[in-house]
């Protein structure tokens, strides 16, 4: 079934903002875009990844430069990278006019951690003189004083969503003084429930694109859920134009994650197999969780959309493998081979995979 046939989420709308060729707001796709852990000076190594990000499904990518030596190396990072670069800047206002120099196509600025006025409008005035956008991104840790007693009440949502948005509304201040408004627009925290009520309020304020994380989310175990619990609720009400999924770790998952969240919202199309499979139950009667590994690894160079489902009884195999284009319905020591519906072979556990790799690199 095509994605045309179902319910569609409705986005809200918001201005359009050009960054680096990819559209944010207004009608463009929500974009996924990731980190490099890389030290951006490595100008050899950032590229590799940049590289390696982009092929996994980033849109954008974005850099730290703390260092003068890292926005020296980033012309020649830009120079060569297939997705927009963007520098990520946040105690010196200089880091941020050496990288616009540089050719980055968007910086990031802390209202937290650059807060001189007449150094934010040197920044803006280079943003502007170079067609490049500013992302004005607001974090929980940067917003709230420790040291203040009063930080304990500021733990509940509501009350430190607000702090957020207030204080992104005055740090935009700045911004209309000057009539720049190629921005996009960001608050984070750790907490799913604060970045839900924090960006639902930029929402109201503000028609800017809006660019959603979960920040410090910790590891893919704990960071998937919590960013897919924050991000897919704010999505599914039509509200982000961009989303990062922060991970320790690789970058690359935190990508690929992006991807299948806004793949399984059908905000967008995916390009590469859906793995679906069943859980595991006292029904089975062979052992699918190595099968299911085999497969993803098999199959995870196919740039194809298909559906590939892997079941382990008769209670919703048959259904299953009627909407995927291949499927397998395992039984005691063998399974029954499906394609679209068909069933067209009864293969032993041994020739599970390499039967259903077959078949799908048939229809690709």
């Amino acid at each position: 079934m095509e994605c045309s046939q179902y319910s569609k989420i409705t986005r809200r709308l918001s201005r359009a903002v050009n960054i680096g060729g990819v559209t944010i707001g207004s009608d463009g796709p929500v974009s996924v875009q990731s980190m490099t852990n890389t030290a951006t000076a490595d100008a050899a190594a950032t590229i590799a990844q940049v590289r390696v990000l982009a092929n996994a499904g980033a849109d954008l990518v974005r850099v730290a430069v703390p260092t003068a030596a890292d926005t020296a190396a980033l012309s020649r990072i830009v120079a060569v990278s297939p997705v927009p670069i963007i520098a990520d800047v946040h105690f010196h206002f200089d880091r941020a006019i050496e990288a616009i120099q540089a050719g980055a196509a968007k910086i990031r600025l802390n209202p937290g951690n650059i807060t001189d006025r007449d150094q934010v409008k040197r920044v803006i005035a280079a943003a502007a003189k170079a067609g490049a956008a500013i992302r004005v991104g607001v974090n929980e840790g940067s917003v709230v004083d420790r040291s203040d007693t009063s930080a304990r009440a500021m733990q509940l949502a509501s009350p430190l969503a607000k702090l957020m948005a207030d204080k992104l509304g005055e740090y935009l201040e700045i911004f209309d003084e000057e009539g720049f408004a190629n921005l996009v627009l960001s608050a984070k925290s750790h907490d799913a429930v604060t970045c839900v009520a924090v960006n639902r309020l930029i929402a109201e304020r503000w028609d800017y694109p809006i660019h959603l994380g979960v920040t410090h989310a910790g590891t893919a175990e704990t960071g998937a859920i919590r960013s897919a619990a924050a991000l897919g609720a704010l999505l599914c009400e039509g509200i982000g134009d961009t989303i990062r999924i922060s991970y320790a770790g690789d970058p690359v998952a935190e990508v690929r994650a992006g991807v299948e969240l806004l793949a399984s919202l059908r905000l967008r199309k995916r390009e590469s197999i859906e793995l679906i499979a069943c859980p595991t139950c006292g029904r089975m009667q062979m052992d699918l969780a190595p099968i299911i590994d085999q497969l993803q690894a098999a199959l995870a160079d196919v740039k194809a959309s298909l559906t590939v489902a892997v079941m382990g009884c008769v209670v919703n195999g048959p259904g299953e493998a009627d909407n995927a284009d291949v499927a397998i319905c395992a039984g005691k020591g063998k399974a029954i081979l499906y394609r679209r519906g068909e069933r067209i072979a009864a293969v032993s556990v041994e020739q599970i995979v390499p039967a259903v790799v077959e078949e799908v690199r048939r229809l690709v």
